[in-house]
């Protein structure tokens, strides 16, 4: 995986021509991968409308979708357009997250399917994105977050940011573009619990405090939002995943930002 990504703007529709157009549009801007939702059936109409650009799940939740249904989607387009889809895997709730993923992937090296990241914050996710994937693929993070994700996976394994990118100049329009997401988000463990150990407060999460927008985030001009993205790589991320917030022009900034930031 290199340089920069694209996440999907239409997470969860069914609606295959849009989600044709938008695979092409971020192929044709250069985008080095689209992260589409863990809406499995149209990740092959993605794969299909474009030639060249990688499609990863960001991400399949494990326990709502059975692997059965990826070793299928994968064994289907692998005869197709091998190497394309990146299985990415998440969302394992409940009591024993470790040992659920385990049983997953134990299930996806049965039939030898490798190219797979993990949505891994804490410690023991990165250790396992570490041993059982390519990498790691972490949201609502620092730099410095990411320079220790980086120690603990090594250097031989990729390591994905998903980023809020708000290109607004004013503060408030921008706090307000996060706090959808992270009020979402925050309200299961893992996002808050990860955002306490990088050592945001409480009231830091609840009211997206200035000091947790400048730290999770990239807003402001092109310019900028630049400088922010060149903080992560050279923290150690091998590829920065735009997720576009706050405007309403999506396919605008979209080519916008591939402008600014793809040469």
């Amino acid at each position: 995986m290199t340089s920069i990504g694209l996440a999907t703007s239409t997470p969860f529709t069914d609606d295959a021509a849009l989600v044709a157009d938008e695979a092409r549009h971020a192929e044709s801007l250069g985008y080095a991968m689209l992260w589409r939702s863990g809406n499995l059936p149209m990740v092959p109409v993605a794969v299909r409308a474009t030639r060249t650009i990688s499609i990863a799940t960001g991400i399949i939740p494990v326990v709502r979708v059975p692997a059965a249904d990826v070793i299928a989607v994968h064994t289907e387009l692998e005869d197709t357009d091998p190497g394309r889809f990146v299985v990415g895997l998440g969302g394992a709730h409940g009591p024993h997250p470790i040992a659920t993923l385990n049983a997953y992937l134990d299930e996806l090296d049965a039939v030898g399917i490798d190219n797979r990241v993990l949505a891994a914050l804490g410690p023991n996710m990165l250790a396992l994105a570490r041993d059982r994937a390519r990498g790691a693929y972490p949201y609502l993070v620092t730099p410095s977050y990411v320079t220790a994700a980086r120690s603990t996976l090594g250097p031989d394994r990729t390591l994905a940011v998903l980023l809020m990118v708000i290109p607004v100049t004013d503060r408030e329009t921008a706090r307000r573009a996060a706090a959808g997401p992270l009020e979402f988000l925050t309200a299961q463990g893992g996002y808050r619990r990860n955002l306490l150990r990088q050592g945001f407060t409480e009231a830091d999460i609840d009211t997206v405090s200035d000091r947790l927008l400048d730290g999770i985030a990239a807003w402001g001009s092109p310019g900028r939002i630049a400088e922010r993205i060149a903080e992560y790589q050279a923290a150690g991320a091998d590829q920065v995943v735009l997720r576009i917030l706050g405007v309403d022009d999506l396919a605008v900034w979209r080519t916008r930002l591939a402008d600014t930031l793809i040469s």
